[in-house]
C-alpha cells in the first residue's frame, strides 16, 4: 500500500481494461501511477463481455462510423500487441428474407472491410450453405450466408496482463482496495484507501481518473463528493455457455426479429457460448445476473436458426455484466451509444479530475490515448503515445507463429498433452516457460485441480497477476471452472487460503 508521503502523478481508480489501461499508459510514458481496484482486476464489465474484438457491424446501422473505424483499426493492432490470447475468427452470417437485400449487406460488409485498412483479417466471401460445413446445424431454410472477419479475446486476460506490464514498468496496482474519500486540495488530489485487511492508507496524486466502469458516477457522488455528476445508463449484457452445438471453428452471427443481434461461438473447446441481451439495468451493479426472460430470449434466439433445439438442458454455465454507457437520451438499450466519452473537471491551479463513461473493449486503448490528451496540459513532460506497437506480456511473437510456440513448449516439455501446451500458450504466450521452469515430469508442477491446472500455475498467477481466490483463477484468469467438478474447485479454494495465510497476500507485491 501507498505510504501516504510520495506523490504519484495519476492515480486511477478501476480496475477494468480502461483503467489499466490507462495506467499501463501512462506509466510508459514516464508517469508515476497507482491504480486501486475494489474488487479483483476485470471484475465487472471487462469479464462479461461477448469477447469479441470487433468493429460492431450493427453499429453501422446507427452511423456510426467513427467509432467503428477505430474499432477496426484497433483489431489489427491489439491482434499484433497479443497474439496469444487475441486469434482471427470468421464470422457465419446466414441471409434470409427477414434481412435487408443481399447486395446491400453485402455492401455493408464491403464497408466493413475497407473502413479500417484491413492488413492481416482475410476479407468477406459468399457461401452456399448447403455444400459448406457451416450449413450442418443450421436449420435447412438457410441456403446463403456471408462470412467475415473479427476478432476473440479472453477479456479477463487482456484486462490483468495491461495490469501486469504496467506493474513491470512502475505502477503500483493495488486490488481488493477501495477509495473511499478523494478530495482535492489545490493541485492534489487527497485519496483515502482501504486495503483487503482493512488498513486504511493515505495517498496524493497530481491527477486523478475514474474509471470505476458501473460505479463512475456513484464515485463521483459518494467519495468525490461531486453534486449532480453526469450520469450513466446502466446497460445488462447476459450470455449463456451450452454444451459444443457443432464442430466446426467458425462462429455464426444470427439477426434477431426485433433487430438485435445474437451471436453463437466456440468457446472452451468443448461448448458454445450465445449472448448478448441489452437491457436497461437499475440494481446494484456488483450483483448483476441473467434472468429466466433473458435466458428464454437467448434460448428462443439461438433455436430460430440451429436445427436441434437449444434447451435449458443444455446450459452449463450462465454470467451476465453491467455496459456503463454515457447516457445520451436514446430510447433503447442496443440503441445507446457504445462510444466513449471522457468529462475532464478541472478549474485553473486545480487537479484534474477525469471520468471515463461508456467505451467497448476493442477500444480502449485509444480511449486510453485520449485519456492522457486531455490531461496533457497537466504533464507537459509527459512521453509521446507508445502503446501502438507495445507487445503485452507473453506476445512477443508474430501473429502466425501460434502453433510455432505450442511446439516449442510441447518439445521442451513432451510430458505434456497437446491439449495443455496448447492452454498454457493460449493463456500466457512465451510466459508459459515461467510456469514450467525447470519441470521434467508432471509431478515437478505440484499438486493437480482437476485436468490441467497445477500448483505451479496457481502459485504464478497468485504472484504474478494478483489471484486472491478461486473463483479469480478459473472464472477470470482462465475459465477452468466449466471442466472442474465441485470437489476440485472447493479443494482449489482450500489451497488458495492456506497460501494466503502462509505468504500473507502475496498477490498485491505489484512489482516483480
Amino acid at each position: 500500500m501507498p505510504n501516504g508521503a510520495e506523490i504519484f502523478d495519476i492515480a486511477v481508480i478501476g480496475g477494468g481494461v480502461n483503467g489499466c489501461g490507462i495506467a499501463r499508459d501512462a506509466v510508459g510514458r514516464g508517469l508515476k501511477v497507482l491504480l486501486a481496484e475494489q474488487n479483483d482486476l476485470a471484475s465487472g464489465t471487462s469479464s462479461a463481455s461477448t469477447k469479441l474484438i470487433h468493429g460492431g457491424l450493427r453499429y453501422l446501422e446507427h452511423y456510426e462510423f467513427r467509432l467503428v473505424r477505430e474499432a477496426l483499426i484497433e483489431r489489427e493492432v491489439l491482434l499484433r500487441a497479443a497474439p496469444h490470447i487475441i486469434w482471427p475468427l470468421r464470422f457465419i452470417l446466414p441471409h434470409h428474407k427477414g434481412l435487408r437485400p443481399r447486395w446491400f449487406v453485402r455492401l455493408g460488409l464491403f464497408l466493413y472491410d475497407n473502413l479500417g485498412g484491413r492488413k492481416i483479417l482475410p476479407g468477406t466471401r459468399s457461401i452456399d450453405l448447403r455444400h459448406d460445413a457451416a450449413g450442418a446445424p443450421l436449420k435447412p431454410g438457410f441456403t446463403h450466408a456471408f462470412e467475415y472477419s473479427d476478432c476473440w479475446v479472453e477479456d479477463a486476460r487482456l484486462v490483468v496482463l495491461n495490469a501486469r506490464d504496467a506493474a513491470e514498468r512502475g505502477a503500483e496496482i493495488h486490488v481488493r482496495t477501495r477509495c473511499t474519500s478523494a478530495r482535492r486540495e489545490g493541485d492534489l488530489w487527497h485519496l483515502t484507501l482501504e486495503g483487503p485487511d482493512g488498513v486504511v492508507t493515505e495517498a496524493k496524486a497530481r491527477a486523478l481518473v475514474n474509471a470505476a466502469g458501473p460505479w463512475v458516477s456513484s464515485f463521483l457522488g459518494g467519495a468525490v463528493g461531486m453534486n449532480a455528476p453526469d450520469k450513466i445508463r446502466t446497460v445488462k449484457g447476459s450470455h449463456i455457455v451450452v454444451e459444443k452445438l457443432f464442430d466446426h471453428d467458425r462462429a455464426y452471427i444470427f439477426q434477431n426479429a426485433d433487430g438485435r443481434i445474437c451471436f453463437a461461438i466456440p468457446y472452451e473447446q468443448d461448448f458454445t457460448l450465445i449472448g448478448t441481451t441489452d437491457a436497461d439495468y437499475q440494481g446494484e451493479p456488483g450483483k448483476v445476473a441473467i434472468s429466466d426472460t433473458e435466458t428464454d430470449y437467448l434460448l428462443s434466439a439461438a433455436s430460430e436458426y440451429f436445427q436441434a433445439p437449444v434447451t435449458r438442458a443444455n446450459i452449463r454455465w450462465t454470467y451476465a455484466g453491467i455496459r456503463p454507457l454515457y447516457d445520451d437520451g436514446a430510447s433503447k438499450a442496443q440503441d445507446a451509444t457504445r462510444d466513449y466519452v471522457l468529462k475532464l473537471d478541472q478549474k485553473s491551479g486545480e487537479a484534474p479530475l477525469l471520468s471515463v463513461f461508456g467505451g467497448k473493449i476493442t477500444t480502449y486503448r485509444r480511449l486510453a490515448e485520449a485519456a492522457l490528451e486531455k490531461l496533457q496540459p497537466t504533464f507537459p513532460g509527459m512521453k509521446a503515445p507508445w502503446t501502438a506497437t507495445g507487445t503485452l506480456p507473453g506476445g512477443d511473437f508474430p501473429v502466425n507463429e501460434f502453433a510455432t510456440q505450442v511446439g516449442t513448449l510441447a518439445k521442451k516439455y513432451p510430458f505434456l498433452e497437446l491439449r495443455e501446451a496448447r492452454r498454457l500458450v493460449r493463456a500466457y504466450g512465451t510466459r508459459a516457460h515461467h510456469i514450467m521452469g525447470n519441470a521434467r515430469a508432471s509431478d515437478d508442477l505440484g499438486r493437480r485441480f482437476g485436468p490441467s491446472l497445477t500448483e505451479a500455475e496457481v502459485r504464478y498467477l497468485m504472484d504474478q497477476e494478483w489471484a486472491t481466490s478461486a473463483e479469480d483463477i478459473i472464472w477470470r484468469r482462465s475459465k477452468l471452472g466449466l471442466h472442474m467438478t465441485t470437489a476440485e474447485q472447493s479443494a482449489l479454494e482450500e489451497f488458495v487460503a492456506s497460501l494466503l495465510v502462509r505468504h500473507q497476500q502475496p498477490a498485491l507485491a505489484g512489482h516483480v
